[in-house]
């Protein structure tokens, strides 16, 4: 009796012990399975934030200011919520990509919002709703003088505008002479810039920024400078820039045929809001009919029209 009892326990003993090797290899096949599950699930919040090829990204940007009575009532503003002011919306719900190597007219009426958006991308402004991806270093010719200072000579600003940029003295030695060449303003770069006329700031200006290899070249009407020599020295240039060394162009015009010689791509801006985004042809019909409300050029003697 006690020989079948003894057994009967190790018969038992060795099923429990089988019964509990199948538990355990349940669960490291089910925690194998959970990790093999888990893998590709994690992958997106690793994710790259952005593709390599886009240079400039902005997505449902707003920007608005607030227009007081007065400088006094601004001061007051900073103490007090009581204070009356108005909203200007200078940019609406604003989304669009530009692509690294990309050249894009903005076209738009004085106040629609073409230097505020600009001045977002290059981080003077801040939006008031939405979000703006730049990737790339930004060289902006909107306020060639800005960032002078008028004591300094001409050559000594020119390592200041290039320390402004986080360059060392040896690299920005390396472009010197050829920013005092571009600029041309013969023994003035070595005086102080205060003596200086409003074209000699600006012929400067622009040779600082167009000489100093951008990845993003952003252009607020600055091709206009100087006289006509220069102005075609300045086209050159930025002909070459993004030529050369695949560099994104913003660029602000009033003018179609500046947009035609230097864009493939145009946005129109209208009451705050982009208005077309396209082919710049499409995008300089767009701004001169729907917004300048000029009439329609007429279509060429033998054109496929004319044949009608």
């Amino acid at each position: 009796m006690s020989k079948n009892n003894s057994k009967s326990n190790k018969k038992k003993r060795r099923n429990k012990k089988n019964t509990q090797a199948v538990k355990n290899t349940q669960t490291v096949k089910n925690t194998s399975e959970n990790e093999q599950k888990a893998k590709p699930a994690d992958k997106p919040a690793v994710k790259s934030k952005s593709s390599d090829d886009v240079a400039i990204k902005l997505s449902h940007v707003t920007k608005q200011f607030k227009l007081f009575k007065s400088q006094k009532s601004r001061l007051k503003s900073l103490f007090s919520k009581k204070v009356n002011y108005t909203i200007k919306t200078a940019n609406e719900d604003v989304s669009f990509v530009i692509h690294k190597g990309e050249a894009v007219a903005f076209f738009g009426k004085n106040g629609a919002g073409k230097s505020t958006l600009l001045k977002m991308i290059t981080g003077v402004l801040f939006p008031t709703e939405g979000e703006i991806e730049v990737n790339g270093e930004v060289s902006a010719l909107l306020e060639l003088t800005a960032g002078f200072d008028p004591e300094f000579t001409g050559r000594e600003n020119v390592y200041l505008r290039g320390h402004m940029r986080g360059m060392s003295d040896d690299k920005i030695k390396g472009y010197e002479q050829a920013i005092v060449e571009f600029a041309d303003i013969g023994e003035y770069i070595d005086q102080p810039v205060r003596t200086y006329s409003s074209g000699m700031r600006a012929r400067l200006g622009f040779a600082i920024n167009a000489n100093i290899e951008p990845e993003i070249l952003i252009v607020d009407e600055a091709l206009s400078v100087g006289d006509a020599a220069f102005r075609k020295k300045c086209n050159t240039i930025v002909k070459k820039i993004i030529a050369e060394e695949n560099t994104t162009l913003l660029l602000v015009t009033h003018s179609s045929e500046m947009a035609r010689q230097f864009c493939e791509r145009g946005i129109v801006l209208h009451q705050s809001k982009v208005y077309f985004d396209g082919p710049i042809e499409e995008a300089i019909a767009k701004y001169e009919q729907d917004i300048l409300g000029k009439a329609a050029p007429a279509p060429k003697a033998g054109s496929f029209l004319n044949q009608q």
